[in-house]
């Protein structure tokens, strides 16, 4: 009898010595050291199934309110911009998707006048060439009126995700450049003490300042290789 107790004794105790180890890993494993690892200013490019409107569903939650309408979407609806830049998104050819997923990852990086790199801030222009460099290895002129003159204009209605479009907010024309979304939405740089964000061309702001769209012959040739 108490042998068998021994024995009883003894496999409890090496159940218990295998079962620790597993315990540690899942409350320190991997799990929770992704759960603490911090957000990187722009994501490793994403997989081909992932298109660049589940990046933005991924993004919304983290965004402050400054960045996103509050009718972006309603939780668990398609309803609002967000639903209707979904439904854009899958029309949307693989280099627009890219250019637009690559600009998506710079949501919340801060307005640096004269800055190229998400490092140390970007603005307007360096954001949009920044991109552009990054997604198709073109590298666009630095400034905002220049990079209106080296591509080709489109009219407003022709807009798709990917194309620029211009506003006149210095007093003089194509003075601000933004990355279009669809849905009316465009990505861009603003101002000093604001960040990367996306706000709307029919707010009354941004249509009085409207200046024109452009579209990046790169663009032109995806378009008609989806066509």
């Amino acid at each position: 009898m108490r042998r068998t107790a021994v024995l009883l004794w003894a496999l409890l105790c090496s159940v218990a010595a295998q079962a620790a180890p597993a315990l540690s890993g899942d409350a320190a494993g991997p799990a929770a050291a992704e759960a603490l690892a911090p957000v990187p200013a722009v994501a490793p490019s994403a997989a081909p199934e992932a298109s660049w409107s589940q990046r933005l569903s991924a993004v919304l939650p983290a965004l402050p309110l400054a960045t996103v309408s509050a009718q972006a979407v309603t939780p668990g609806t398609t309803d609002g911009w967000l639903g209707r830049l979904q439904s854009v998104g899958a029309q949307t050819g693989q280099v627009a998707g890219e250019l637009v997923n690559t600009a998506l990852g710079l949501i919340g990086v801060p307005y640096r006048m004269g800055g190229n790199s998400p490092q140390t801030g970007l603005d307007c222009s360096g954001f949009v060439r920044y991109v552009y460099a990054n997604t198709l290895g073109l590298v666009l002129p630095r400034r905002a009126a220049e990079q209106a003159q080296a591509t080709a204009p489109i009219a407003k209605e022709e807009l798709r995700p990917g194309d620029l479009v211009f506003f006149n907010t210095m007093r003089r024309a194509f003075s601000h450049v933004g990355v279009y979304l669809g849905d009316g939405k465009f990505i861009h740089a603003p101002r000093k003490g604001e960040s990367v964000k996306i706000s709307d061309m029919n707010d009354r702001y941004w249509a009085r300042r409207f200046n024109g769209a452009r579209r990046v012959d790169a663009l032109d040739a995806a378009a008609a290789d989806v066509r």
